[in-house]
This record gives C-alpha cells, sequence and structure tokens, in this order.
C-alpha cells in the first residue's frame, strides 16, 4: 500500500476525504474510535449468534447420554456417529462460510449461517429416528461450523485495537452460556414433557427459533468497513465509517467529489490470496495444527464426562444436573477474563491455560464424589472457554484481513474435523482402558499444543491488526 494512499486519514471538520476510500485510510479511521453503541449493538448481535451455535453444540452433550441409556440405547457404533456428525458438517462448512466471508461479506455470510442452522435444527428436531437425526445433525454442523469464525472475524474487523481482545471474550463468555442453557432446558422439561414430545426436540425447535432471529437481527448492524475497502467498495466503507464516527458523535470528514488521489485497486482476497503467499500459508498451516489438536481437549472432555459419570455409577438424570453444572464456569471466567486480556502477552496465557486443563482432566479421573467431580469439570470447562478464546484473539490478530475470514475459517474447519474424530477415537479408549487412559490421551493434546505455542509468534495485544 502506498503512502498516496494514507494521507487523509483524519476526521477533522478543515480535511477533505475523497468517496474513494483506501484500505489504510478506512483501518485507521476505525482504529482510532473509542467504543461505542454500535460497536455494542455488534457485539450484542454476535453473542446471540454464538449463545445460538454453542447451544446447539452442547446438546450433542446431552444425546450422548440420552442416546447411551434405555429407552434408546443406541449401540456404541451408531452412537459415535451421532456425535460426529455435527462436527463433520462443521469440517465441510467451515471452509465454505470463511470463502463466502470473504467474498460477499461478513455480515451477509453470518446471516446465512444462522439461516442454515435454523434449517438444520428443525430438522432434527422433527426427526423420526436416528438416521435422519444424524443427517439433519450434519446439516447444523455445516452451518455450525462457520459462525464463530466468522464472528470473531468481523469483531476483529471493527473494534478498536485497545479493547479487541475484551470484546472477543465477553462475546465467547456470553455466548457460552447457551450450553448450560439447553442442558439446563432438557432437563427442566424432562419430568413432563410438554405434549408428550421429548425435551431434546424441544430444545431444538427453540434454536432454530433463535437462529432465525440473530440472522434477521445481523440485517440492522453495518458491514465491516476494512471488507468494503478491501474489495473495491469504497464509497460503502466511507458510509459504513461514518456510522462508527456518528455513534462516536465525532463528525466525519467532507467529502470532496473527485478530490485526491485515485484509489488503489481492489486487493486480492481469500483462498487465492492464501495460497499466493508463503507467508499467509505457514501461519495458517500452525493455526490449523493448533485448532485440530484442541478439540480433543477443550470439546472431547464436555462431550464425553457426562458417559464417564454414567461410568462412574451416576444415573442419567444426575449426569444432565452435571452437564448443566459443569458449564456455569466457562461465562463468568471467561468474560472477568476480558478485564484484563488486553494486557497480557497471548502465547503465555495459552501454555498456562493448557497446563490447567490438563491438571484438572487429572482430578476429575480420579474422583468418584459428586461435589469434587462437578468442581473438577467447572474449573476444565472454564480453562477451555478462556482458552478457545484466547486463540480466537491470537489467531484473528495475526492473519491479514485479505485472508483473515478464509484462513481461519480453515483452521476452524481443521477443529471441526478432530472433533468429530474426538469421540470416535476417546469412546473406545474410555470403554476399554478407563477414564485415566482417555484423559492420558487429552494431556498428550494438550501438551502438543503447549509446543507448538512455544514456537510460535507473539500476539498483538492492543495493537491495530493489519
Amino acid at each position: 500500500m502506498s503512502q498516496a494512499h494514507v494521507d487523509t486519514v483524519v476526521p477533522d471538520a478543515g480535511r477533505r476525504v475523497p468517496t474513494g476510500e483506501s484500505v489504510a485510510t478506512v483501518a485507521q479511521r476505525l482504529d482510532g474510535l473509542p467504543l461505542t453503541r454500535l460497536h455494542g449493538a455488534i457485539l450484542a448481535v454476535c453473542t446471540f449468534g454464538l449463545f445460538t451455535d454453542i447451544a446447539e453444540v452442547a446438546l450433542s452433550n446431552a444425546l450422548a447420554a440420552i442416546f447411551s441409556a434405555p429407552p434408546h440405547d443406541m449401540p456404541r457404533g451408531g452412537l459415535a456417529l451421532l456425535l460426529a456428525s455435527v462436527f463433520a458438517g462443521g469440517a465441510v462448512g467451515a471452509p465454505v462460510f470463511g470463502l463466502l466471508g470473504d467474498r460477499i461479506g461478513r455480515r451477509r455470510a453470518l446471516q446465512a449461517s444462522l439461516a442454515l442452522m435454523a434449517v438444520g435444527s428443525l430438522a432434527a428436531a422433527l426427526s423420526p429416528g436416528p438416521a435422519s437425526l444424524t443427517l439433519a445433525r450434519a446439516l447444523s454442523g455445516f452451518a455450525i461450523g462457520g459462525f464463530p469464525p466468522l464472528a470473531a472475524t468481523y469483531l476483529t474487523d471493527v473494534m478498536p485495537p485497545r479493547r479487541r481482545g475484551a470484546m472477543l471474550l465477553v462475546c465467547t463468555g456470553l455466548g457460552s452460556l447457551g450450553g448450560a442453557a439447553v442442558l439446563g432446558l432438557i432437563y427442566a422439561l424432562a419430568p413432563e414433557p410438554p405434549l408428550g414430545v421429548e425435551p431434546w426436540r424441544w430444545a431444538l425447535g427453540l434454536g432454530a427459533v433463535l437462529a432465525l432471529l440473530g440472522a434477521g437481527l445481523f440485517g440492522l448492524v453495518p458491514e465491516s468497513p476494512r471488507w468494503l475497502a478491501l474489495v473495491g467498495r469504497r464509497a460503502e466503507a466511507d458510509h459504513a465509517c461514518r456510522r462508527f464516527e456518528r455513534a462516536a458523535r465525532i463528525a466525519p470528514p467532507p467529502v470532496a467529489d473527485g478530490a485526491g488521489p485515485a484509489p488503489a485497486p481492489p486487493v486480492r482476497a481469500g483462498f487465492a490470496a492464501l495460497l499466493a503467499d508463503p507467508g499467509h500459508r505457514r501461519r495458517t498451516g500452525r493455526f490449523l495444527a493448533l485448532y485440530a489438536i484442541a478439540p480433543l481437549a477443550t470439546l472431547g472432555f464436555p462431550l464425553l464426562s457426562t458417559v464417564v459419570m454414567l461410568q462412574k455409577g451416576f444415573r442419567i438424570h444426575e449426569s444432565l444436573v452435571f452437564g448443566a453444572l459443569s458449564l456455569l464456569g466457562p461465562p463468568l471466567g471467561t468474560t472477568l477474563t476480558a478485564l484484563v486480556v488486553d494486557r497480557l502477552e497471548r502465547r503465555a496465557c495459552l501454555v498456562a491455560l493448557a497446563a490447567a486443563m490438563a491438571a484438572f482432566g487429572t482430578v476429575f479421573a480420579g474422583a468418584s464424589t459428586f461435589p469434587v467431580l462437578v468442581g473438577a469439570a467447572i474449573a476444565f470447562n472454564t480453562a477451555a472457554s478462556i482458552y478457545g478464546g484466547i486463540l480466537a484473539i491470537y489467531a484473528t490478530e495475526l492473519l491479514p484481513t485479505p485472508v483473515r475470514a478464509t484462513a481461519l475459517a480453515c483452521a476452524w474447519a481443521g477443529g471441526r474435523v478432530s472433533a468429530a474424530l474426538a469421540p470416535i477415537v476417546l469412546l473406545p479408549i474410555l470403554a476399554a482402558f478407563g477414564a485415566h487412559a482417555m484423559f492420558g490421551a487429552i494431556t498428550l493434546a494438550l501438551a502438543l499444543s503447549g509446543l507448538l505455542l512455544l514456537r510460535g509468534p507473539g500476539g498483538l495485544s492492543g495493537r491495530a491488526v493489519t
């Protein structure tokens, strides 16, 4: 980007800015703003969508317990496929929605993700048998896999650098309430299911309604000005910037028709830019590896912890109570971490959290009393939630704008593949060798993550992204 395209950046009443905004100009206008109500509205809409997304994922925790006991009592192979289907769908859907995010825009891709999630949830709620339920969950997973990396990309694009990490963690923390909410709903409806319909079907139907509502809410917030400028829609980028500046009560720069230098041509984005640059490929490969390893712990534990509870002699309703309680820690822990995250070094936090998860998992494997099991699970899931949030911050900060959605979604897809394989790999270990062996495998995955992190670059705490 030449200096000629960066010299009209200050929203000053005495400075005229051409309608053709450069990418660097838009970035500097956004990065100089304080947090506004518009930023808060974007955060709220993304959090609402993530709440729905995480509720869909956490539903697999309930299905694991429900379909592994009478009257369903699915064969182990069928249960593993049911649990893996949502993650297998995500492995395919994440890169597709990442490409859409770099091609048609962050906001429209997020709307498409939520709309498809609603279709998949409704199909699962109406499914007549295990086979159709598995297919519907795969369709839901296709959409579920796309939403979190797109939301992280969108928030990174528009949030001020000084609060970027905090906003992403607040979204992660409050969004994770969806997990406890869906399990609590199923437990509350279990004694007397309305109309005789199984509680998990009600949860899926409600999820479809929430997903449609979220898709509509995204129509009320602006597209990422960075992306608009990047693809050459610079008049729209200027208009979007002005919405943020008006929200901050800063006078937007007046437009001078035809003034200033000609804007630079649109930048290559998406897979083409990712494949063309060796640096982009190396950095994407590192994050793909980190995201591929993490789900063996961060999703493997909550997904199979209710099965471990059954193996330890607890009844199914106790396992569901345990599952809901174990998900109460992440929202509070992640939201509190948001207060300090922009002053912390990303890699050091991630390594420390991986070590904490290994320790809490070991305690859980050896425990036999309900309070200790719940305490260890809350601590593990809290550390896992903070780990996932900071990993998303770390990745979005280091991935440049032209490939941010595509690269992060590809890395996320690697995580979905790993998540799909997690029950297939960990369930046989649990059945054959017990909880200690399963948590040994989880600890090994966490150790590999730590090694990759220690060899990686530092994050961009409080600094502008490229």
